[in-house]
């Protein structure tokens, strides 16, 4: 018989067979990997379910009791947690500690796919009514209104990644490290990079009813509804929640999904806070973390403020000396539409591509008053750039290890460092006769004598001033700390009218109160200090100690029919006064205080008068 085509190829595989070992075809074995640590409700839940299956033995399996832990852990206290997650820091730091290093998954890009959609929101914004409008700046959110950009040019988004060190924070471009700061984010964007931190965790309980009227589900909150929201006239509490939420989710912290992600609701509960808050830090959080997750394979998109990459880079790197005349313009976000990126993109291609210009990071639009770059240069650099030195293999293993433990510290270091070149430049040229006023990043121009320029600074109008407010570390002169007062601070203080007499009480707590003048601004401080048998009070203003400006004060504490006055001029100090005041003050008995220790006063601040006269 001959044998069919089936039974010879049957017979060809039984022929490579031979010789094969036994069990050469099983599968192989998949490498065995640590597993992560547990986090502090997994040690929580661990310990609460045995205790709870020996009290409950009637309980109907470990469902019942997950679900009983579950409750427990979430009417539990800071305090309560605190011995779980204490355990699961050591945990996992000693995970970290003995498991080896994960190489970061290779990714070959060539196309783009982010979030970030600049031209999505201009349609919303142009849309808005005046009063939208209002509301928006007086969230501090008033700079986004001026975005004129629409699209984004991929190729050079994905040129600035791949030179983006999110250990270090900079760009690495042109042969040189550029580090990138919340005060960057401020000049480019506009955004505040100071206040308070920016917190998008906690209890979902808190924000059970924000996710029900914005129909939040795992995947987010939809674009679509919120734009139909923003369609709407009104200008509300809902209206701003709703522009913040957009904002977020299609410019300044979009994440890779296609939805707004409902974190974002937990700083979106109180509204009145929303301009305290630090943007700028953050904006450039979040790109961070976004860059890292993609780098390392976590997601296929782009997250975080990748427009803001691109306008920092249009800052930092000139092309050409089509920039020696360009005039200031704060924010930088106000300076690029189409029309000037294509002119930009133009250029960039004529010489050869992306980086082909020269790095000149020049601080641009805060406290310089109408000078454009070529007079910038013409006095001090303003920003410390890095020569970009070869790394070795093991130092990028090393930065890679340090990624997600880079502390605010150096961050903060790097910002002393920007802050000091300009002093250090000073030095270096005090032997040319003259140099500017070291003021001139709070907004002096003055170019001065060397040998004049110590008498110059102790008079200059320019000199800093703190912000009062112990949360917050703003410094700037007394003009634009009045300003930053008003935008920032202004529901942490008293306005009042010169001429005009203003009760005020301090509570048991408070040590001081800050008052405005509404006519021009100016800050004052009323301090509190605590003596032996009272309280010393006193009337200071907020400015430059060689102030010309006297304002004349009365304060008047009364019991009954007995009153207690002081009438003086309000001496100019920089920031609060500490201690006992070094001026004339009033002393108020504790007899005279509230039933609940409150001081009430009535002041008067009279307008402001040459010095020597009454």
């Amino acid at each position: 018989m001959v044998p069919g085509e089936g039974e010879c190829a049957m017979g060809k595989r039984k022929d490579q067979n031979i010789g094969e070992p036994e069990g050469s075809r099983k599968k192989k074995k998949k490498q065995v990997v640590t597993p992560r640590p547990a986090c502090s409700w997994v040690h929580f839940s661990r310990d609460f379910i045995k205790e709870y299956s020996a009290s409950h033995p009637e309980s109907s399996g470990l469902k019942a009791a997950t679900k009983a832990a579950s409750d427990a852990w979430k009417l539990m206290g800071p305090e309560e947690k605190a011995k779980y997650t204490t355990r699961a820091r050591e945990v996992w730091d000693k995970y970290l500690s003995s498991a080896p290093a994960r190489a970061p998954k290779p990714r070959r890009q060539t196309k783009l796919v982010t979030r970030c959609s600049p031209g999505r929101l201009l349609n919303v914004l142009q849309q808005l009514t005046p009063d939208q409008k209002e509301a928006v700046k007086s969230m501090g959110f008033g700079s986004i209104l001026g975005l004129r950009c629409r699209t984004l040019r991929r190729s050079l988004c994905l040129w600035l990644l791949e030179r983006f060190n999110t250990v270090r924070r900079s760009l690495e471009i042109c042969g040189e490290r550029i580090p990138l700061t919340p005060r960057d984010v401020e000049l480019v964007m506009g955004l505040p990079a100071s206040g308070k931190d920016v917190v998008n965790s906690g209890s979902d309980e808190l924000i059970l009813e924000l996710r029900k009227r914005y129909n939040a589900t795992n995947r987010g909150i939809s674009v679509r509804l919120l734009e139909e929201r923003l369609a709407a006239p009104e200008a509300g509490e809902d209206f701003k929640r709703s522009f913040v939420l957009y904002v977020m989710g299609t410019l300044l912290c979009p994440t890779a999904r296609l939805d707004v992600s409902p974190s974002f609701l937990h700083f979106l509960t109180n509204m009145d806070v929303l301009h305290q808050y630090n943007w700028g830090k953050f904006l450039l959080d979040r790109l961070v973390r976004e860059i890292s997750r993609f780098r390392q394979g976590k997601q296929r998109a782009v997250g975080g403020c990748l427009l803001f990459l691109q306008l920092f880079y249009y800052e930092s790197v000139a092309v050409g000396a089509a920039y020696e005349s360009a005039p200031v313009a704060f924010p930088c976000l106000f300076s690029w539409g189409e029309e000037e990126i294509s002119e930009r993109e133009k250029q960039e291609k004529e010489l050869g591509g992306y980086g082909s210009g020269e790095v000149v990071c020049m601080e641009r639009g805060l406290g310089m008053g109408s000078l454009g770059y070529k007079a910038q240069t013409d006095s001090m650099p303003l920003r410390a750039v890095e020569p970009m030195q070869e790394l070795s293999h093991a130092q990028d293993m090393e930065d890679q290890e340090y990624e997600d433990t880079f502390t605010e510290q150096e961050h903060a270091h790097t910002d002393s460092i920007e802050g000091n070149v300009a002093c250090a430049e000073i030095e270096v040229v005090a032997g040319s006769g003259e140099v500017p006023c070291g003021n001139i990043k709070y907004g002096c121009t003055e170019i001065v004598d060397y040998s004049k320029k110590g008498d110059h600074e102790e008079a200059c109008p320019y000199a800093p001033c703190t912000c009062p407010l112990r949360n917050c570390n703003v410094v700037d002169s007394s003009k634009q700390l009045s300003s930053h007062f008003s935008s920032k601070h202004w529901d942490s203080g008293r306005r009042f009218q010169y001429d005009s007499p203003l009760r005020v009480s301090l509570s048991k707590k408070e040590t001081f109160l800050v008052l405005q003048a509404e006519k021009d601004g100016v800050l004052f401080l009323l301090s509190k200090g605590t003596q032996s048998i009272g309280h010393n009070v006193v009337i200071t203003c907020i400015g430059p100690s060689s102030s010309k400006e006297c304002f004349l004060y009365d304060v008047i504490s009364e019991k009954g029919s007995s009153s207690l006055r002081l009438k003086s001029f309000a001496h100019s100090f920089p920031g609060r006064v500490e201690g006992l005041p070094p001026v004339d003050f009033l002393l108020v008995p504790f007899s005279y205080l509230g039933s609940s220790g409150q001081l009430d006063l009535e002041t008067c601040i009279w307008s402001p008068t040459e010095p020597g006269s009454e």
